[in-house]
């Protein structure tokens, strides 16, 4: 019986150790974001007032549907909370509910999103226009592809949550889509205040 149990502890501590890697190096994939976007801001700063004679962001861009799709975005962010309280309550019922509801949000976010781009090409200011344009494209364009992946992982998730119930590998999975998703929105906020704020008030 001392042997079942050493090899029981033994388990237990190898799989505690492969979560903190887990976890870890997820950290550090977000810390590398954290660079990625960093360097994408730093060069929209450089070239927001190269528009090459063409239209500036105080033209083109329609605060209040930026607003709206802040505020779905937000909202999202809050429903995930709500979906790591049903976690922590076993709520497998609740749970679900609010996954769902983030990610319809999300997905009302990203459609909103691609709306704004193909207006903005077919009124002829795509991102091969100027410098400007070509550092919004890819800012903005860059969070839409990680919300998109945020949707992959829920459409993952979901199933293997109605599969294989609240399992630990489940519920890291959760833990992990809700630090990804928060970190959206806070990078989301920056774009927000940055680029379309400031691109539409003159200070």
């Amino acid at each position: 019986m001392s042997d079942i149990g050493t090899v029981a502890n033994a388990a237990s501590k190898l799989h505690a150790e492969e979560q903190n890697k887990t976890t870890l190096g997820f950290w550090m994939y977000l810390m590398t974001d954290c660079v990625l976007f960093a360097s994408l801001f730093a060069t929209y700063a450089v070239l927001r007032n190269n528009t090459a004679g063409g239209p500036s962001g105080e033209e083109l861009f329609n605060l209040p549907y930026i607003l709206i799709e802040t505020l779905i975005l937000l909202t999202s962010s809050f429903t995930a909370g709500l979906a790591v309280l049903a976690l922590r309550h076993k709520q497998q019922t609740n749970l679900i509910g609010w996954l769902l509801v983030t990610f319809a949000l999300g997905l009302a976010f990203l459609l909103m999103e691609v709306y704004e781009f193909a207006q903005l090409v077919h009124e002829g200011n795509g991102w091969q226009r100027s410098g400007f344009l070509s550092a919004y494209f890819t800012l903005v364009g860059t969070h839409g592809l990680h919300i998109l992946v945020g949707l992959l992982w829920l459409v993952v998730v979901v199933p293997n949550i109605l599969r294989n119930g609240l399992n630990h590998i489940v519920a890291k999975r959760l833990m992990l889509f809700s630090l990804f998703w928060h970190f959206l929105d806070i990078i989301w906020i920056f774009i927000f205040t940055l680029v379309y704020l400031m691109g539409n008030v003159r200070l």
